[in-house]
C-alpha cells in the first residue's frame, strides 16, 4: 500500500498492477490533438466521443483552415452534447450534494455536472499529468472549491463512505474489473444514490469480441467488457438499473465525420464505424440506483 494526503487525512491508495501502471504511463504522455484541439476551444477537456446529428456541411468549405476549425468545432459540439447528455441523468442534485467522476480524464465532466448543479465534484484519474491539468483548469475557472481532482485509484480511493449523491463513468469502465469499480461506486454512494455508466460493450448476442473490437482493445490499451456483464456486476452490487438507452445510432454521425477529418484522425475511426454498423460493438447508457439493502 502507498499513501497519499488529502488535507490532513492520510489515504491509502493501494499499489498498481502492471497493467494499471501501463495505463497510466499511456495517459500520461498522451498528447492527442483530437482531446486537446477539441478542448481549447472553449477550456472543456473530454476524454470520450459525441452523439447527436453532425451538420457535415463542415466538410464543405474549401478553405482548409477553416475547414478544420468548423470540423473541430462541430465534434466538440457533440462531445460536449454526451457530457450534458450523462449530467442530466445524475439529478436532481443541489449545490450541497456531492458527486463523483471515476477516470474523470482532464475533468471536462465534473465542470459540466458543477455547472448544472452547482454542485461539489471529485474527479479521479490514475494519471498524475490530468488530475494536475484538471485542477489548474478548475482553478483558472474559479471552481477550485468546489470541483476537485485526485490522482488515484478508481478502484480504491480513499474517498468517504456514503457520501456522495451521484457517481459516474463515462468511457472508463473498460480499464477495470466491473465488480471492483461497482463495489466501490456502492461504497461511495448514500443510499439511494444514482449512478451513471456510459460505455462501449462488445455485443454478446453477436458472439465473441468481433476484429474490431479487438483492435479497439490494442490501439486503447484496455479490454472492453460484454454487454451482459455490465448487468451482472451491477446486480452482484447494489446498483439496480432504472434506465438503459442504446447510444449507437447517436455516436455513428460523431465517428463518420471524424473520420474525415485528417488533422485529428487517430486511425482507429474504421474500426469504430465498422463495429457499430455490425453490430459487434454497441454504446450504450446504464442509469442505477444504489439499493438501499446493506
Amino acid at each position: 500500500m502507498t499513501t497519499v494526503h488529502a488535507g490532513t487525512k492520510s489515504v491509502p491508495v493501494p499499489t498498481q498492477s502492471t497493467y494499471q501502471s501501463r495505463v497510466a504511463d499511456y495517459w500520461n504522455a498522451e498528447e492527442n490533438p483530437v482531446n486537446l484541439e477539441l478542448g481549447k476551444l472553449d477550456d472543456l477537456y473530454h476524454h470520450h466521443y459525441g452523439i447527436g446529428a453532425a451538420d457535415r456541411s463542415v466538410l464543405d468549405e474549401t478553405d482548409p483552415d477553416l475547414r478544420r476549425e468548423l470540423i473541430t468545432r462541430e465534434l466538440h459540439r457533440l462531445e460536449q452534447a454526451q457530457a450534458e447528455l450523462l449530467a442530466s441523468r445524475l439529478g436532481p442534485l443541489s449545490p450541497d450534494d456531492r458527486a463523483f467522476d471515476a477516470g474523470c480524464g482532464r475533468g471536462g465532466g465534473s465542470v459540466v455536472a458543477h455547472q448544472r448543479y452547482g454542485c461539489h465534484t471529485d474527479g479521479v484519474t490514475i494519471s498524475a499529468k490530468q488530475a494536475d491539468f484538471a485542477n489548474d483548469q478548475a482553478r483558472q475557472r474559479g471552481i477550485d472549491a468546489k470541483v476537485r481532482y485526485h490522482h488515484r485509484n478508481m478502484l480504491d480511493t480513499g474517498l468517504t463512505t456514503g457520501a456522495y449523491a451521484a457517481s459516474w463513468n463515462n468511457e472508463s469502465t473498460m480499464y477495470v474489473e466491473l465488480d471492483l469499480l461497482f463495489a466501490e461506486h456502492a461504497r461511495l454512494l448514500r443510499r439511494g444514490g444514482r449512478y451513471v455508466v456510459i460505455t462501449g460493450c462488445y455485443n454478446d448476442t453477436y458472439g465473441r469480441a468481433s476484429r474490431e473490437v479487438s483492435l479497439i482493445n490494442a490501439h486503447y490499451i484496455c479490454d472492453i467488457h460484454p454487454r451482459s456483464e455490465y448487468f451482472r456486476a451491477m446486480a452482484r452490487n447494489r446498483l439496480v438499473p432504472v434506465h438503459v438507452e442504446d447510444l449507437t445510432p447517436a455516436t455513428l454521425p460523431y465517428w463518420e465525420l471524424r473520420s474525415e477529418a485528417d488533422h485529428l484522425v487517430t486511425g482507429i475511426e474504421e474500426a469504430f464505424v465498422t463495429a457499430y454498423r455490425n453490430g459487434s460493438f454497441q454504446y450504450l447508457m446504464i442509469v442505477a440506483d444504489r439499493a438501499s439493502s446493506s
